[in-house]
């Protein structure tokens, strides 16, 4: 069955290019990206690993650790990492999971539909993961998901404003309105009536009785 928002990212151990990784361990208290990709040394994902390589300091600031799976080896990995600095111009220096056995893509639902098939009607890349993408809490839980098809690259840059978005309302009685970046103003949950609204985010531009905006509280 396929992971839902709100429940618990499954824990795993698995070798990576930056060691063994327990998830759970490695997580610790911060947010963490994990995305999957289809194979090393294929064109798409290259320039993918390269967008993820590009924003590392700004996936640092806000406190998020990343982490690439997919059903080639460590050595693989690593070699592989050459051609994505090469595409970059920066060096990949997160860790990318050497899920060789398929047991990440089978707990996270990473795998297409075709994996499915009898045995005699796979091919090899039937059993190469989709593009996932999970935003996963500090307290292990499954914050937003994203799946493309192996033939569209993500845009990362829509990966780092949903992670804006997942923090600032985590735990906040706000939401973000469509196209929200951060600096934009956001929306007051109707959990606060207008008196408790203003006291802890100040003035509303109340557009509709159920529709209440508020300066960003960054």
């Amino acid at each position: 069955m396929s992971l839902r928002i709100n429940d618990i990212a499954p824990d795993f151990t698995a070798s990576s290019t930056e060691g063994e990784i327990s998830f759970h361990d490695w997580l610790g208290d911060s947010y963490a990206i994990v995305f999957s990709h289809p194979r090393d040394f294929t064109p798409v994902c290259t320039t993918e690993f390269g967008a993820v390589a590009q924003l590392a300091p700004e996936f640092e600031k806000r406190n998020t650790k990343v982490i690439g799976v997919s059903v080639d080896s460590v050595e693989d990995h690593q070699k592989w990492k050459n051609d994505i600095q090469q595409v970059a111009g920066t060096p990949a220096n997160f860790a990318i999971i050497d899920d060789t056995s398929l047991t990440v893509a089978k707990a996270y639902d990473m795998l297409p539909a075709e994996f499915y098939l009898p045995q005699e009607g796979r091919t090899p890349a039937d059993s190469a993961t989709v593009r996932t993408v999970f935003i996963i809490g500090p307290d292990k839980k499954v914050r937003l998901t994203m799946t493309y098809p192996m033939s569209v690259g993500r845009n990362f840059a829509e990966i780092l404003r949903a992670l804006d978005a997942v923090q600032k309302t985590d735990g906040a009685p706000l939401a973000t309105p469509a196209n929200w970046v951060p600096g934009q103003d956001v929306i007051v949950a109707l959990a606060l009536d207008d008196a408790a609204a203003e006291e802890r985010y100040g003035a509303l531009d109340i557009r509709l009785p159920y529709l209440r905006f508020a300066k960003d509280p960054s």
